[in-house]
């Protein structure tokens, strides 16, 4: 899962998330998002939320997702939190939040960090929602993301149902697709749009219907290279960039067309990554006249 967008694209579209895991946070906070670098070692904060005001009590957020083993992840956290208070001058007070997925993972030692961990920093660990039933929609996002595929049906639709009006259920739709979509990237768009029982009409007005090409072409870049290029067929491997270029793109003209079949496997290899970026005609011919 490309975790680290995800979760932060579910705090911001959903605010009082962190007030429910850092009770500390009025509910109604608002935040901005931010990834600054830090001119040492080569750190860089992964997400850092920032209370929209200038209220100087309202504190600041070090958001991290940490899904696997890293014996060095504590002391560079704090590492980088410090080295970024102590550049900025921040004057303000600052609270940390690290979504991990269980309490077994290896993080490095604690003890140098316990006071901070216990203190100013929220822990919250996916597996423990997993018992858990009666959660609030927004804790219920988080658990659907460690969920299995059986139960992540039934929890995706009740987190829809729960929405009191439109605009709530468009953007609780929009998290859970993207959720489901980096989860289970095995199944097509076809498969979770069936998943969530939803008609037609209501995913188009949807971030997820607007996205769907760009998950469609990751699905055909995955299927396309081992069914075309790994076994070398070539006219298989080239219709299937022709589709995602018409489906980017529009409509090639013959000659365009022309050019791209007339490209090694290789290149066809490289053109299917370059078209992710396309946005018209404009950019394949560019690209073309590079590669010549």
């Amino acid at each position: 899962m490309k975790t680290d967008k995800l979760f932060y694209r579910l705090f911001l579209s959903q605010p009082s998330l962190i007030a429910e895991l850092i009770p500390e946070i009025p509910i109604d906070c608002e935040f901005t998002y931010s990834a600054p670098a830090i001119k040492e070692k080569g750190f860089a904060i992964d997400g850092l939320l920032t209370p929209v005001g200038d209220d100087p009590s309202l504190p600041m957020v070090f958001l991290e997702a940490q899904m696997q083993r890293d014996p060095q992840f504590y002391g560079r956290y704090f590492a980088e939190i410090f080295l970024y208070l102590h550049q900025y001058e921040i004057q303000k007070p600052w609270y940390g939040l690290l979504i991990l997925p269980n309490r077994s993972e290896n993080l490095g030692a604690e003890i140098p960090y316990r006071a901070l961990l216990n203190a100013q920093v929220k822990q919250i660990y996916l597996d423990d929602l997993l018992e858990l039933t009666d959660l609030s929609p927004n804790l219920a996002l988080l658990k659907l993301l460690v969920v299995d595929e059986a139960e992540a049906l039934v929890l995706a639709q009740s987190i829809l149902k729960t929405a009191d009006t439109e605009e709530e259920k468009r953007r609780r739709l929009d998290l859970v697709e993207a959720i489901l979509v980096n989860k289970f990237p095995q199944l097509s768009t076809e498969e979770i749009l069936k998943m969530l029982n939803l008609k037609t009409a209501d995913i188009k007005e949807t971030r997820f219907y607007q996205e769907v090409l760009q998950v469609g072409l990751d699905e055909g870049r995955q299927e396309g290279w081992q069914i075309g290029l790994d076994e070398g067929r070539h006219v298989e491997a080239a219709n299937l960039v022709i589709r995602l270029l018409i489906r980017r793109c529009g409509s090639l003209p013959p000659s365009l067309e022309h050019q791209v079949r007339s490209l090694l496997v290789n290149q066809l290899e490289m053109l299917g990554e370059a078209l992710l970026d396309f946005r018209a005609i404009k950019d394949l011919e560019n690209w073309l006249v590079a590669i010549s």
